[in-house]
């Protein structure tokens, strides 16, 4: 290679920001992108780049003004010839070492090459050293793929927070502890638990189900219930078995209870995500036999004594 300096077109004494000023037009100029049907101006953008190496290296570039080196950044030998400082039989024919020619640009059209990128490396964009000429950064290994999985749950499970098995892809089991807040469309990450890759595993993406429950329903954190009681229990009071998310407890109903008033049984709802806990509401439903001889039977002897329509000022 000729001497850095010309190839720049800039004094021995330039500054670096001389330099660095000269590359970034030269480099413009002569990228192969521009200039796909010169063949030549790959070469001189090859020495450009190769200049701008040596020059922008302080090290290098003293060692070159003191004759330690060459324009290829090779150790200067006595011997002169074609093993000189110009090495400039081995660049365009020999076999040693070579430059760029134009075949090394063969298939990197605008389609392969971000020019932003490439000088945002160059001059400060952080991706890209000034030594890294035109090679891209490399990028990472990749990860290995996520693997996604759905895991349904029952309503008393996700409401009492219990612990659910699931078998991966590997055929191993893991017992997954449910969030606060879960509820259909909760999804959740198993770290390192998905497929591996040349950086590491994938993770795996759990997506919760909470299948619907027979006679419970969720509001909110709370968990309602439509309780049938019979007509006696309504009047006279009683205690009474309830199940709830978490097993069945004795509820006490006052005397003279009517359908559609509910009863609060505290902290057996949900989890809610500030990790306060729902009730579960039981609204009374009273239940008359369906034999009218039965019914007559029951309400013989009981009356207030007063319309219950009464109550709606009719």
């Amino acid at each position: 290679m000729a001497d850095p300096y010309a190839t720049l077109g800039v004094a021995r004494e330039a500054t670096e920001k001389d330099i660095k000023s000269a590359y970034r037009k030269l480099a413009k100029e002569l990228h192969p992108d521009r200039n796909k049907d010169n063949p030549k101006a790959a070469e001189r953008f090859s020495d450009v780049t190769k200049a701008y190496d040596l020059l922008s290296d302080k090290d290098k570039r003293a060692r070159f003004d003191r004759g330690e080196i060459d324009a290829d950044g090779n150790p200067a030998r006595p011997f002169g010839g074609g093993f000189g400082g110009q090495a400039g039989g081995f660049r365009n024919g020999g076999r040693g070492q070579r430059g760029f020619s134009a075949q090394d640009f063969e298939g990197f059209g605008a389609e392969g090459i971000d020019l932003g990128d490439i000088f945002d490396g160059l001059f400060g964009g952080g991706r890209a050293g000034p030594s890294a000429g035109m090679r891209r950064p490399q990028p990472p290994p990749r990860r290995g793929a996520d693997i996604r999985y759905r895991l349904q749950v029952s309503f008393v499970d996700a409401a009492a927070m219990r612990d659910q098995r699931i078998t991966l892809s590997d055929g191993k089991t893991i017992d997954l502890k449910l969030p606060p807040g879960v509820e259909t469309g909760t999804q959740m990450r198993l770290k390192g638990k998905g497929e591996q890759g040349p950086g590491g595993a994938g993770d795996g993406l759990v997506e919760i189900e909470v299948l619907p429950h027979p006679f419970f329903r969720r509001d909110g954190n709370d968990v309602r219930l439509d309780l049938p009681i019979t007509l006696d229990e309504a009047v006279n009071g009683a205690k009474v078995k309830v199940p709830t998310v978490e097993g069945p407890v004795m509820l006490t109903i006052a005397p003279g209870s009517s359908s559609g008033q509910s009863l609060r049984l505290k902290g057996r709802g949900f989890t809610g995500k500030n990790g306060q806990r729902g009730d579960q509401l039981a609204t009374l439903e009273i239940v008359l036999p369906s034999d009218p001889d039965e019914l007559a039977k029951r309400l013989e002897g009981w009356s207030d004594g007063r319309p219950v329509r009464s109550r709606l000022g009719v």
